[in-house]
Parts: C-alpha cells; sequence; structure tokens
C-alpha cells in the first residue's frame, strides 16, 4: 500500500486547566504552534457532543481544510479536550468528527512513512505506525461508533490520538530525522519566546 505524504493540521493557543467549563469563542480558535504547552498535556474526556462541542467541531473542520490538512486534534487549537476531525480524502462528505476516541486491535504489522505537522511546520520524519487499526468514538452528535482501517485514515487517526496524549512527532521520529530537523524545531521554540 502507498501512502501520499502527510500533513497533519496540528496547534495550540493558551493552555489552562479550567478550560473545559470556560466558554469557547470558536471564532477565536486558531492553529497554534510547537512548543505551546497544551501541545504536550494529555487531553481530557468530553462528557458529549454539547452545542459548544459541534460549535468547535464545525471551527476545526474549516481551519482542517484551510491549511489543507487530513486531520486536527483540539490541542492544536488549544483545548485540552479529547476530541479531534479528521478528512483523509479530502472529499467534502467525508469530514468526522471523533469525541473520546479510543484505538484498539493494531496490526502487528507496521508500515514506515513520512508524517509532518501543522503544529511543527516544515518538520516532518520517517514514523512507524500500524498498519491496521479500530477506532472508536462519539461523533459530533453523541452517537457511538467503530470504524477499522488499513489505509491513510488507520495513520490519522493514531497520528491525532498522539496529540490527544501530548505525543508529537518528534517523539516518534528516528534519530537521524532528529538532527535533520533540530534547526526548523529551535527556530520554532526561538519564535514563541
Amino acid at each position: 500500500m502507498v501512502y501520499h505524504h502527510i500533513t497533519v493540521c496540528l496547534s495550540v493557543q493558551a493552555s489552562s486547566p479550567n478550560i473545559l467549563h470556560m466558554p469557547v469563542s470558536p471564532d477565536q480558535l486558531r492553529i497554534i504552534h510547537y512548543p505551546a504547552p497544551v501541545l504536550r498535556e494529555v487531553a481530557k474526556p468530553l462528557s458529549g457532543a454539547t452545542d459548544e462541542v459541534q460549535r468547535v467541531t464545525k471551527r476545526m473542520l474549516q481551519l482542517m481544510h484551510e491549511a489543507r490538512g487530513v486531520g486536527l486534534a483540539a490541542p492544536q487549537v488549544g483545548l485540552p479536550w479529547r476530541m479531534f476531525v479528521a478528512n483523509p480524502t479530502g472529499e467534502p462528505g467525508d469530514d468526522r468528527v471523533f469525541i473520546n476516541p479510543k484505538l484498539s486491535n493494531p496490526s502487528a504489522e507496521t508500515h514506515v512513512h513520512d508524517e509532518g505537522c501543522l503544529s511543527l511546520p516544515h518538520i516532518t520524519g520517517e514514523i512507524t505506525r500500524p498498519t491496521r487499526i479500530t477506532i472508536d468514538a462519539l461523533d459530533e452528535h453523541g452517537q457511538p461508533f467503530q470504524l477499522t482501517s488499513d489505509e491513510l485514515s488507520a495513520r490519522v487517526w493514531q497520528h491525532e490520538i498522539d496529540h490527544l496524549d501530548g505525543i508529537l512527532i518528534l517523539d516518534r521520529m528516528p534519530a537521524i530525522d532528529k538532527v535533520a530537523n533540530k534547526q526548523a524545531v529551535m527556530d520554532l521554540e526561538q519564535a514563541a519566546r
């Protein structure tokens, strides 16, 4: 199976332990970059698909499409919520919302592929992931669903779940890619000062 180069839409704003209880203005959400602290936090489960969550998912899908990404996790827009949106095909009808997602049944077979991240612009690395995986989540209406994939979707789900667990591609790439990306990482850290 051939995978295309992946640029997954990832970012963050301000982190706050009380943000789950604070009203969110979806129009103010933006994709934020490493080293924003929220990118390293473990996201908190949501109680369900409230009106606020639905408004946020619409904005996240808009940001993902504008950035030409295939996925966007809530921490990438500054929200420590256990939620992401994805559309690996780019087709308008293929937008999906994943609330409180859980992965299971990873295949023993793995595949190495170049991944990028919009929270880490100009940085890519060869990431090894299980080829096939199952995901359980709630959709934007709070309805549970389960999907299994051995296509690009499987890689996107794993990448986004990493974001919900505070893991970045920097943590998964081999040493040679870390060396190759060292200056770009330093530039992001410098820009954040």
